[in-house]
């Protein structure tokens, strides 16, 4: 079961999203579709079938944030976890071959098109929650243990 936890600023780029595809791409695409249907037979129009199958992805998505906008919690972070991981926290974590990570532990909402974040409902983010600077977190992934050492801690205020 995926967690309804936002960070403020995954919210308003959900809701910025969600505004420019019913404002703006919407209408466009819906445009482009009336204008390759008053052409005639829709069987054989490129147009018309691409733009369409493109109107029922955006209409799609629409669903989806309308649904999750208003189901979704957001979370700001307090000075009481400060120094400690935990929701929304950016955290710089290093491996045995010491490889470096910097990551976000935010909402699985907020993971569509980023590549700086990890969901709070992965094994990486639950071996890292409570942990403070110079911890080792054990994480069990589906390729077996792995440690990670716990180098900075820092929130978006």
């Amino acid at each position: 079961m995926k967690t309804n936890l936002v960070t403020r600023k995954g919210f308003n780029q959900l809701k910025e999203e969600h505004e420019y595809l019913w404002e703006k791409k919407r209408p466009e695409v819906t445009k482009v579709v009336a204008w390759a249907a008053s052409l005639g037979d829709r069987s054989d129009n490129a147009d018309y079938t691409f733009n369409k199958r493109l109107l029922r992805q955006i209409d799609r998505r629409i669903r989806y944030l309308r649904k999750c906008l208003t189901d979704l919690r957001i979370i700001d972070p307090s000075p009481q976890q400060f120094g400690k991981v935990f929701f929304g926290a950016w955290v710089e974590i290093e491996n045995e071959n010491g490889d470096i990570k910097n990551l976000q532990i935010v909402g699985p909402d907020e993971l569509y098109e980023r590549k700086d974040c990890i969901s709070i409902d992965s094994p990486m983010a639950r071996a890292l929650l409570k942990k403070e600077v110079d911890d080792e977190a054990i994480v069990d992934a589906p390729e077996g243990k792995t440690s990670w050492f716990i180098n900075k801690i820092k929130y978006e205020t």
